[in-house]
């Protein structure tokens, strides 16, 4: 994906790092497989199935970024499958 990146005029961030907070302390990182635009998560995966835990960590992803879309984009053995997740934003 990132020489088909390069080919395109987007901005993108490669194992982009995003803190993650317990208690109002830093306790580690997640790395964010690509960040697009300042707009989009894209989450890679290589597995035989997408499964629900691999959505839950793009959406979580979203909301400790505050970004509202992001893909999960699998290259299993059946092919490419691709899923597009929304941040639910908290209701206040």
């Amino acid at each position: 994906m990132i020489i088909e990146f390069q080919k395109t005029q987007l901005a993108y961030e490669v194992e982009k790092p995003m803190k993650v907070h317990y208690n109002g302390q830093v306790i580690g990182d997640f790395y964010i497989d690509l960040f697009v635009e300042n707009k989009v998560v894209v989450e890679l995966k290589s597995v035989k199935s997408i499964v629900k835990e691999h959505e839950v960590q793009l959406v979580n992803y979203l909301n400790g970024m505050k970004i509202d879309s992001g893909l999960l984009i699998n290259f299993g053995p059946g092919g490419v499958d691709v899923k597009r997740k929304f941040r639910q934003p908290a209701k206040l």
